[in-house]
């Protein structure tokens, strides 16, 4: 199977396997997310070491039941050969009502076929209030013309 673009990465390759990525995950569909990664993927999600597909689909879907109206955000913050450091922020509310923005950071690490054979996440969560909300598009892909990080300061 093969998930272009594939490696080497330039800026405009990063950007575009940044912008799939982000893409997959506000779709919130753990299956669909999971296809991006080798069988035998490597994760380090906060405190979780996660590996392969199946351990990935758990992962998102128990993330995806506590984490609501979860909108996303990468950006790229640099790129080699076959890696790309990614900067992001999310927000997202709990069955309280209460709102959070957690930012974070991820290394990836792509194999000659384009799938990801290591992610490495560092996250912090921080609470909002739901006027400090800066993600309004409506649930599902970032349009277009909506700021990324930078453009939003964050």
């Amino acid at each position: 199977m093969s998930r272009p673009p594939l490696p080497p990465f330039t800026a405009e390759t990063a950007a575009q396997k940044a912008r799939m990525a982000e893409d997959a995950w506000n779709s919130r569909d753990p299956a669909r997310v999971a296809l991006a990664y080798t069988p035998d993927s490597q994760w380090r999600n906060r405190a979780e070491f996660i590996r392969g597909r199946a351990e990935i689909g758990a992962l998102l879907t128990r993330k995806w039941q506590r984490e609501m109206d979860y909108r996303l955000i990468k950006e790229v913050w640099a790129f080699t050969e076959n890696r790309i450091a990614v900067r992001f922020a999310y927000e997202w509310h709990d069955d309280s009502g209460q709102w959070y923005r957690s930012h974070g950071n991820e290394q990836w690490q792509f194999d000659a076929n384009g799938l990801m054979e290591r992610r490495e996440a560092s996250i912090n969560d921080v609470r909002i209030a739901e006027s400090d909300r800066k993600f309004h598009w409506p649930l599902g892909r970032r349009p277009d013309d909506h700021p990324g990080l930078s453009a939003l300061g964050l």
